[in-house]
């Protein structure tokens, strides 16, 4: 059996009207026979299906959910008639009053039906054709019993060779915010917990979200800090976003979308948006913008900083009281003279140059004028609001990126009160949801790798440790996420691999390839499978990652199986979400409880997994547990009834109880206090080892302090470039997370992918708006629409990420002059097909947006 998901024609194309599909559906009758039929037409969920909506009479409405990873959680109600879903409709609970308010999905949500009754569902288990290789998409369907036992003895034999440490759960985020069906946090899944009760296995720190800060956390704050909650900016007298942009990515009713802009209308709070990018946000809910070259916030920082300092108007006081570094008075003990803040801001350390605001806009491009103005401003403000989205760190510098903007909410005082914030992302308001499941059994593996390193461990193995690749104990008593552990005399402590990943499993994700770092040089590793002996791809949809897999298993959707879904990202307001099972499943899939339980039987530890409980079992108990937490949370079946449960708990003050007693309360960091100076990473940087598996560059280097470092691929090689000389981003997308919903057609047609180009680049290349592009450099080429706009600053091009690779040989699109001949051209035009997988120097993580590149007229 071959593969083609592009094959199935469109709604026009197949010519049927709703009176052949009502006539079809009714003679062939029921689900099992309805869906394939539908299939068949090669337009599940699409026009003839929205038309035969029914009526509310014969209708069931079940409570479900959308799970994907926006950071909501959005409750959908299904109207079901005849065993199949015909209609998506929103929350009708709640008021329009923020701490009360609606969960209602957006366009993705709304769309779900698309996904779940979509020409790419999987349908059967799939091994793929023994003498092709990963990626030809040949495959044979085989049976349930066919693929676990072989994938159960594969298993088998690679423990019997190499060990538990060659087992690793890759990135994915496909069904987060479910308590069983959960694919991120990995230590969570059902096949961790599976792994568990067999020896363990390699886990990851980090996400490819946030890797770069959550490297930064530790080395400032001590632990991840959220910010304040976005209700508490009406006691802000201003609002200052760096990178955030909570309108696109947060734009449902269980987001930020709602609490943002009505903060906004109720108390008009000035709000600036710092961005390469007009957003969304900056449109909406903006009062000013200021464009700057990507990754360079952290000199932006030090111009601000600079003026403040200059002009006595930032907080001494704070600074002194609560933080060390800042000052030469306030260094840890044996630092170096001039390594403080200050003394780099005045030009007295390492690099002799002072951080004026004409050092700072050369860098950024931001004018000097405009930086001395936005400094006095901020400072003038009482409190300030300062949030950071996860832009900026997403670079080969974010660390120090991360870092500077949490300087600027510390140097200006506003950490720990009501309207100012941490300068890190908005904080949000929680239920206590127990999850018994994934936490019950913990991993006996205590190695643990970056998000981003996987590539790196199948090829290096046994060569990776902490100061090549940043091999770490996974997190526990004294050791925090995404820190290098040190003993007891301060030495960094070097932990190395034993072996090389030989076991992928990606659930619920699309990180094997599409969501990666370089797709073309992921495509080449993946495929040698001399290396990686073998990857199973648990899933709903036929996606990119699956062309990669020997064994593909089809996974049941929300839609299809009973889950609970605590709310996220919805402060003040906390919810969380029972869904029902609305239909039964589809084809042959299954739910991965039900799947790791089989496969657990065959590897002889099936009691264990279970813990002697069915999946609703395990659900209830998980309401019992936060019942015991919070016993004013409604019981099970109550909950279930009513779908959706909401609490307002006002807004959040981070560090509040630091600020008031920094002694009685200090920060998990060795002075207890804001590390501006870090000693750890001073000490670290003597050992930090680069260019032993990727090529070194500019910027792999590790400093004590939040100084903005100059990268490889960065502002200033970009414009002394002729073969490369735009810097290249990705923004989020109203028509995917991430890949997620990426393959619907109604969100397809109303969201193109496309490269944002500014209108003096696209005159100087004779490219108009709607024209086709090609954007390239040597890792490969993609084609997209060029959509020319002011909104995106000039030498900048920023382009969607998440969309589906679809590359494409020269037979069928030919590269333009100048682009990698080697490479095919992405027609689906995927960033990851221009981003690299060299990695950032502290986190060891992706920064997927430091790329150079060229842009051509197709």
């Amino acid at each position: 059996m071959s593969i083609n998901h592009t094959d199935a024609p469109d709604d026009a194309a197949s010519g049927t009207d709703r009176r052949t599909f009502l006539k079809w559906s009714a003679a062939v009758g029921g689900t099992a026979a309805l869906v394939p039929v539908v299939t068949e037409l090669g337009m599940p969920g699409s026009g003839p299906a929205a038309a035969a909506a029914g009526s509310a009479e014969e209708a069931t409405f079940v409570w479900s959910a959308c799970t994907v990873n926006c950071g909501s959680r959005c409750p959908v109600r299904l109207q079901v008639e005849d065993g199949t879903i015909v209609r998506v409709l929103p929350d009708n609970t709640g008021t329009n009053e923020i701490g009360s308010q609606q969960v209602r999905a957006c366009v993705r949500g709304r769309s779900i039906r698309h996904r779940i009754y979509n020409p790419d569902r999987l349908k059967k288990p799939m091994k793929r054709k023994p003498g092709t290789k990963r990626g030809d998409e040949e495959w044979e369907t085989i049976s349930w019993d066919q693929a676990l036992d072989e994938i159960a003895e594969k298993m088998k034999d690679i423990k019997a060779r190499f060990g538990n440490e060659a087992f690793y759960i890759n990135y994915g985020t496909g069904t987060l915010g479910s308590v069983m069906a959960k694919s991120w946090p990995p230590d969570k899944s059902p096949f961790a917990r599976l792994m568990n009760t067999w020896g363990g296995y390699l886990d990851h720190y980090a996400d490819y979200s946030t890797t770069e800060i959550t490297a930064a956390y530790p080395y400032f704050y001590g632990t991840w800090v959220d910010g304040n909650t976005f209700d508490d900016v009406k006691n802000s007298e201003l609002q200052v976003m760096f990178g955030n942009n909570p309108l696109e990515t947060r734009m449902s009713g269980g987001g930020q979308l709602l609490v943002s802009q009505q903060t906004k209308v109720e108390h008009g709070v000035k709000t600036i948006i710092v961005d390469p990018r007009y957003s969304e946000t900056a449109a909406l809910l903006g009062d000013e913008w200021v464009p700057l070259r990507p990754g360079t916030d952290a000199a932006l920082v030090a111009g601000l900083l600079h003026v403040m300092v200059t002009e006595d108007l930032h907080d001494q006081e704070f600074l002194d009281k609560y933080c060390v570094g800042f000052d030469e008075k306030t260094l840890p003990e044996g630092a170096p003279k001039n390594s403080s803040y200050r003394a780099y801001l005045e030009g007295k350390g390492p690099d002799t140059t002072e951080k004026t605001p004409e050092w700072a806009a050369d860098i950024t491009g931001v004018p000097a004028s405009r930086i001395r103005q936005l400094a006095r401003e901020i400072a003038g403000a009482k409190p300030c609001a300062i949030t950071q989205g996860w832009g900026p760190q997403r670079h080969a510098n974010g660390e120090n990126s991360a870092r500077a903007i949490f300087l600027l909410a510390a140097a200006t005082g506003n950490v720990g009160v009501p309207g100012g914030g941490t300068g890190a992302r908005e904080g949000a308001q929680y239920l206590s949801i127990a999850e018994p499941f994934g936490s019950e059994l913990i991993n006996p593996s205590e190695k643990i790798i970056s998000v981003f390193g996987w590539l790196d461990a199948i090829q290096y193995g046994e060569q990776l440790d902490t100061f090549n690749a940043g091999v770490l104990r996974k997190p526990g008593p004294g050791i925090r996420d995404g820190e290098v552990p040190v003993d007891e005399q301060g030495n960094a402590t070097n932990i190395r691999l034993e072996v090389p990943i030989k076991m992928v499993w990606q659930y619920s994700g699309n990180s094997i390839v599409n969501q990666t770092g370089d797709n073309n040089a992921s495509i080449k590793i993946l495929q040698d499978d001399t290396m990686c002996e073998l990857i199973v791809v648990c899933d709903i949809q036929y996606t990119v990652s699956a062309r990669y897999a020997d064994y593909i298993l089809p996974g049941t959707s929300t839609a299809e199986e009973d889950d609970i879904h605590p709310g996220e990202n919805g402060g003040p307001m906390a919810y969380g979400i029972i869904s029902s099972q609305a239909i039964e499943p589809l084809y042959e899939c299954r739910t991965v409880f039900d799947i790791c339980t089989d496969l657990a039987d065959r590897l002889g530890t099936k009691e264990k997994f279970t813990g002697g409980k069915t999946r609703e079992e395990w659900l209830r108990e998980a309401i019992k547990q936060s019942r015991e937490i919070d016993p004013e949370l409604p019981d099970y079946d109550e909950w279930k009834a009513m779908g959706i449960y909401r609490r307002d708990m006002g807004p959040a003050v981070s560090l509040a109880d630091f600020r008031k007693n920094p002694k009685a309360n200090p920060l998990p960091t060795p002075s207890g206090k804001i590390e501006i100076y870090s000693d750890r990473l001073a000490a670290m940087a003597e050992k930090w080892q680069f260019g032993v598996f990727h090529e070194e560059k500019a910027g792999d280097r590790l400093v004590p302090l939040p100084e903005y470092v100059e990268t490889w691929e960065g502002p200033l090689e970009t414009r002394a470039s002729e073969e490369y000389p735009f810097q290249v981003i990705g923004h989020h997308f109203k028509g995917r997370t991430h890949s997620s919903y990426g393959n619907v057609d109604w969100l397809k047609a109303a969201h193109h992918q496309t490269a944002w180009i500014n209108t003096l680049d696209a005159a100087d290349r004779g490219i108009d708006n709607g024209d086709q592009v090609f954007v390239y450099n040597d890792r490969g080429t993609i084609k997209l629409e060029a959509r020319v706009t002011e909104r995106v600053m000039p030498g900048v091009i920023s382009v969607p990420q998440g969309a589906w690779f679809d590359p494409k040989g020269a037979d069928e699109v030919e590269p333009p002059d100048g682009a990698n001949p080697d490479h095919p051209v992405d027609v689906g035009g995927n960033t990851n097909t221009l981003t690299s997988l060299h990695p950032s120097a502290l986190a060891k993580g992706n920064a997927a947006h430091t790329v150079a590149a060229n842009v051509v007229k197709a």
